[in-house]
């Protein structure tokens, strides 16, 4: 029996410690699965940096080289040494951290990890050094001291020949063009997510990028750059909250894609707490009220950002962090499906379809497209010849204003646009419901002013221009044909605001002020601001008494402005709410005193098409695109941002004279130069993408705008044709 027992515990494996470089192998498999693993890390550590610009490049689909380039603050040169050691990080320092945990990264194992399976090569410099250092890294150590080198702000990572030494791995990951696509779809989803920042993603050596967004205001602006225009303008936005103290607090904004989308394959992008993750329950939920609305071929586009109370949400579930677990996640959901579902269910009366004749296969449709399109003329017949002096060089039809560089206007596409633009004003016209409008005799003649005295020729240039860019603070260029055209931005947007809020009448959605503002004290600031330009400086009592004559009147006529025009004047005298004219518009505020003091003075209450036209005309002014009221920071405006040194007295003769004692120092005034650039760019943007795009739909330019420099002719091809002939 002893022999047999002693037998038998030789045959007993025998648990042994396993080596820490094993360990750490092990680890990284788990963590680095595949190339866009180590892709989502670094562009992670990107962000937590405080990165405005991130940049890759990318090798064999990420096997032979991942290279990610950011402008974020750098790593410290005293941290360089334990960079990639296991479990260091700057996120937290203790467990209860991960309670509110807000960074994307807190492990400390990403970089770790690849260094185990890849050599991992970090160039980075910090703010007030002179040079950068850069240091390579295996198996979690330095290879050798950091190195001074030349650098730019911030971080690049390099990792080279990923998974050199797991071989069974490497083979299942030869697919490069399967792992790039990977890598891009991750890039394009932190893209659409992180508006403020600008990415860049590319094959190594390729000149041209396949993902490329810069820094924007608008999410629906990095939608349409990322995923195209077909999913922009699919798209509507939802929203969601949960206030209820019973149950988990959460927050829900995206956009989610209409009846009219069409996709093979569904696109989900979920951030968390700016977190990318993935969540099958939330999925296959929103799939289920899909299905209800979508043939069975086609899968929707669907991006929602959640935030949470940190200490709902469990960040510590996966190792690659793809997962979170939520707290009343069954009630997230149910809120988050049912708002999508009314959604849809309001969005189904907007919903289009091509026309298709009865037994024509999609091949024959394919063929009798490409026919048209190559062969316009009737079979015989020769195509007549363009000259090339009147050879259309954009495409007009093209919502974004982008230039074609010599390309025709084909027949198909014009059609299918047409029926397009012929739905979306059918929609629109429903969604006024004009037939139970208030039936003011003044408002219908007013509109009907408008239609008789509109000049079909500028008409025809509105609908059909192409929006170049802006040549001033003022005037844009546009392409119409073979010309181009200066356009007072100011001028159009007034008058199509006026005609707007006739059009819309008594059928305003409302701007809700986060601040009601008193109507006395803004008539009084317009006041001021008139003294300052007439350089006039009447009695504060006077104007005092001007505006509480106008606060009571506007007072008096509250019910008549809120319901007709949805400006909102409460019992005390506080402007709470504007009109919405545009969508996705809202007015400069900064402008709001000068448009109360000329309701008060400049509407004649008594008459009522007068009352109308006139109120109108203010709403017109005050949400016309006007420049901001700071300077434009390119050119010459520039030194309105730069500090300015002052003298206490005016002994230094060369620099002080008796007209001025301060001069002009090279630092600039970074919050306020901020401030403007913001300003300008939204502007900018709102002219490309609201304005011209209404007048396409809406706008009936008065004939008076061709004589008044509204549109003013600036170029011919025919005529540079002609010049350049002499030459």
């Amino acid at each position: 029996m002893s022999v047999r027992m002693t037998e038998e515990m030789e045959e007993q494996p025998k648990i042994q410690r396993l080596s820490e470089s094993v360990v750490n192998r092990i680890a990284a498999g788990e963590v680095i699965q595949r190339p866009v693993s180590a892709v989502k890390e670094l562009v992670e550590n990107s962000l937590d940096a405080g990165s405005t610009s991130i940049n890759l490049s990318i090798k064999d689909g990420g096997l032979k080289l991942i290279q990610v380039s950011d402008d974020g603050h750098g790593i410290r040169y005293e941290d360089l040494p334990i960079l990639c050691e296991r479990h260091t990080t700057s996120k937290l320092s203790a467990f209860e951290d991960l309670q509110s945990i807000k960074s994307m990264g807190f492990r400390g194992e990403a970089l770790a990890s690849m260094t185990y399976v890849a050599h991992v090569t970090v160039t980075t410099i910090t703010k007030g050094q002179l040079h950068g250092y850069r240091v390579s890294y295996r198996d979690g150590v330095m290879e050798h001291e950091p190195r001074p080198c030349a650098a730019v702000k911030g971080t690049q990572i390099m990792v080279e020949n990923l998974f050199y030494n797991m071989a069974a791995r490497k083979k299942t990951l030869q697919n490069s063009s399967d792992d790039y696509s990977k890598i891009v779809d991750v890039v394009s989803r932190f893209a659409i997510h992180h508006t403020n920042v600008s990415f860049s993603c590319r094959k190594h050596g390729a000149v041209k990028a396949d993902v490329h967004t810069m820094a924007t205001s608008s999410r629906l602006d990095s939608i349409r750059t990322v995923y195209g225009v077909s999913a922009a303008r699919n798209l509507v936005e939802v929203e969601a909250s949960d206030n209820d103290p019973s149950s988990s607090v959460f927050e829900m904004n995206g956009y989610v894609s209409n009846a009219n989308y069409a996709a093979k394959k569904i696109t989900m992008v979920l951030f968390i707490n700016d977190r990318l993750v993935e969540w099958s329950a939330l999925k296959r939920a929103i799939e289920i009220v899909y299905a209800a609305t979508l043939p069975k071929a086609s899968k929707p586009f669907i991006y929602i950002s959640i935030v949470l109370p940190p200490e709902n949400i469990d960040v510590n579930v996966h190792p690659t962090k793809r997962e979170v677990s939520l707290l009343n996640q069954e009630v997230i959901i149910e809120k988050i499906q049912s708002v999508i579902e009314s959604t849809l269910r309001s969005s189904n009366e907007a919903r289009t379809f091509q026309d298709q004749t009865a037994g024509q296969s999609s091949i024959s449709r394919i063929n009798k497209s490409r026919e048209d399109n190559l062969s316009p003329t009737p079979p015989g017949s020769r195509a007549p010849k363009v000259p090339v002096n009147k050879f259309i060089r954009t495409d007009s039809l093209d919502p974004a204003g982008r230039l074609h560089a010599y390309m025709q206007v084909m027949p198909s596409g014009q059609q299918e646009k047409n029926v397009t633009l012929s739905a979306v004003r059918s929609s629109v016209r429903q969604r006024r419901n004009l037939k139970d409008s208030t039936e003011l005799t003044s408002v219908e003649e007013l509109l009907e002013e408008i239609n008789k005295t509109y000049d079909p020729g500028m008409l025809d240039i509105v609908k059909h221009c192409t929006y170049v860019g802006m040549a001033d603070d003022v005037f844009a260029l546009l392409q119409h044909k073979t010309h181009l055209y200066l356009a007072n931005v100011v001028n159009l947007s007034k008058e199509l605001m006026y005609q707007q809020v006739l059009s819309r009448f008594g059928h305003f959605n409302a701007i809700q002020l986060s601040d009601p503002a008193p109507v006395k004290d803004l008539i009084i600031l317009a006041l001021k601001e008139e003294d300052l330009d007439s350089e006039s400086n009447d009695d504060d009592t006077f104007k005092e008494k001007i505006a509480e004559m106008n606060t009571d009147l506007l007072k008096q006529k509250a019910a008549m402005l809120d319901e007709y025009f949805g400006i909102n004047i409460d019992d005390h005298g506080n402007i709470s709410r504007l009109p919405v004219i545009l969508d996705q518009y809202t007015p400069d505020m900064d402008r709001i005193p000068e448009f109360v003091l000329s309701l008060g003075n400049d509407v004649d209450w008594e008459d009522e098409r007068n009352c109308i036209q006139a109120v109108s005309a203010a709403l017109g002014n005050f949400y016309a695109m006007h420049p901001p009221l700071l300077p434009n920071p390119s050119g010459e405006g520039m030194l309105f941002y730069k500090k300015r040194k002052l003298f206490d007295s005016c002994s230094l003769e060369n620099i002080c004279d008796s007209t001025e004692s301060d001069v002009i120092d090279n630092n600039v005034e970074q919050e306020l130069l901020s401030e403007a650039e913001t300003a300008w760019a939204q502007r900018e943007w709102s002219v490309q993408h609201v304005l011209f795009p209404s007048m396409r739909l809406f706008f009936k330019p008065p004939a008076s705008m061709a004589t008044n420099g509204t549109f003013v002719k600036v170029a011919s091809l025919e005529k540079l044709y002609k010049i350049f002939e002499r030459c």
